[in-house]
């Protein structure tokens, strides 16, 4: 049995939506090669002989993204008319299931991003670009065919963040290759492409006018998706039956993540508010005034890192995070794991007083007044204390002095304050998830007696 059903019902009820998702894609693929021939943007690939005659035939990209579409074709056939539809190997599943546990998921993330960066001129092209977005659909297509994966995937509470994930992908690429375009244009003494066609347009009607069909089109999709994928009702809300694993909406499940790093008021309170104050003072802390009504990174690679370190690798994979791979009890799970509410993983919690001190904390004695208790308290976490003023209070100005010395001069001293703790607030995100990982390291400062902790 698979969630209810035998793995032939499983394996027919993925095949109904297999066959039509293969022959969307494969239609995405014939309409691309036809665009291609019919715009006159074919470019030759490669040639191959052709056996018996001593010519050959020139392949180009139209014909290779026609055979790709006619491979997807056969998917769709095989989805259709095979017992078991294709699916990723059992090794493969395993390996992906033994590496997202959370360092090698938060790390590989981040590195994936640093390779898309530096060679962004590579992957912005629009075979590249094309060839990648194909791959993300037929990996999702197989891996549908996992009961696990399946169940996760096709909850309709997160279907929609699957596509949200595959609209962000393709928006990245959209706004990185007219900004690598432009970077090349303004290199050659070129102006940038938004200001070859610099011709007004009136909001009325011309802006409204594309809204309201927008509105329509869109209000039109979501009563046929509301149709075709019922809504997830529960039953009335019951203090006695919490759901396992209880999650906020898809877009809280970045600050849920947090809780896992930090106190419920630094992770529930200031940091949401330290993100929405340090997006309001950008325009007052930004003095870079190159790339404003054009796409660029060249002429703002400061403001472009780290726009998208903390957005990318912050926000929305903290989103995919909590949604994909936190299970039953808050625990890891890989993509193809099943969710067992009975599994358990050990977490021990340490404390960086604990530590210190070995097991051999001061403690006030007992009826001590207030100043000799925080007096005891400062003496028992002076080591964290220490640490978090030092890399609050030490480290700006280091910073002014050394790698973002140019930023001070330009920005002045308050500027540059504001600026300056609103990234130490920022990093200070992956330092603690770092922490905890290899080192169980749940808070730096501990004090439980006036429920404070960082």
């Amino acid at each position: 049995m698979t969630h209810g059903l035998t793995e032939a019902q499983f394996f027919s009820m993925v095949a109904s939506f297999l066959v039509p998702y293969y022959l969307a894609l494969a239609a995405m693929n014939g309409l691309a090669a036809l665009y291609l021939w019919r715009s006159g943007q074919m470019q030759a690939w490669c040639k191959l002989p052709i056996p018996g005659i001593g010519s050959k035939i020139e392949i180009t990209n139209s014909h290779v993204w026609l055979i790709v579409g006619c491979a997807f074709s056969v998917l769709a056939a095989w989805a259709g008319g095979s017992a078991e539809t294709l699916s990723l190997p059992e090794s493969v599943r395993d390996a992906i299931n033994n590496s997202t546990g959370p360092v090698i998921y938060s790390v590989g993330t981040t590195l994936g991003l640093v390779v898309l960066y530096v060679f962004r001129g590579f992957f912005v092209k629009p075979a590249i670009a094309w060839a990648i977005w194909n791959l993300m659909w037929l990996f999702l297509g197989l891996s549908m065919t996992d009961a696990d994966f399946y169940e996760i995937v096709a909850k309709p509470d997160n279907v929609p963040i699957v596509m949200l994930v595959f609209l962000l992908a393709f928006f990245t690429w959209l706004g990185t290759s007219q900004a690598v375009e432009n970077d090349k244009r303004i290199a050659r003494g070129e102006p940038p492409l938004e200001k070859l066609n610099n011709e007004k347009v009136l909001v009325w009607p011309d802006l409204v006018y594309i809204e309201l069909i927008c509105m329509i089109a869109l209000t039109a999709f979501l009563i046929f998706w509301a149709i075709g994928l019922p809504a997830p009702l529960e039953e009335a809300a019951n203090q006695a039956k919490t759901p396992n694993p209880s999650k906020a909406p898809w877009y809280f499940l970045g600050l849920q993540e947090m809780l896992v790093y930090y106190d419920p008021w630094m992770a529930g309170v200031v940091l949401p508010s330290l993100i929405v104050a340090g997006l309001m003072a950008i325009p007052y802390l930004d003095f870079n005034k190159r790339g404003n009504g054009y796409y660029t990174i060249k002429e703002r690679k400061f403001s472009y890192i780290i726009f998208q370190f903390g957005f990318l690798e912050m926000w929305v994979t903290l989103i995919v995070l909590g949604t994909l791979l936190r299970g039953p009890n808050w625990n890891f799970f890989g993509p193809y794991e099943h969710w067992d509410a009975h599994k358990v993983e050990a977490l021990v919690n340490v404390y960086l007083s604990d530590v210190f001190w070995q097991g051999h904390i001061p403690v006030a004695p007992a009826g001590s007044n207030l100043l000799v208790q925080i007096g005891y308290i400062i003496y028992r976490e002076w080591i964290g204390i220490f640490l978090v003023l030092g890399y609050f209070i030490v480290l700006p100005p280091l910073m002014a002095l050394t790698i973002f010395r140019k930023f001070y001069q330009k920005m002045g001293f308050i500027r540059f304050m504001v600026m300056t703790n609103l990234l130490l607030f920022m990093a200070s995100l992956p330092i603690k998830m770092v922490l905890r990982w290899v080192f169980n390291l749940k808070y730096l400062i501990t004090i439980p007696e006036y429920f404070l902790n960082f």
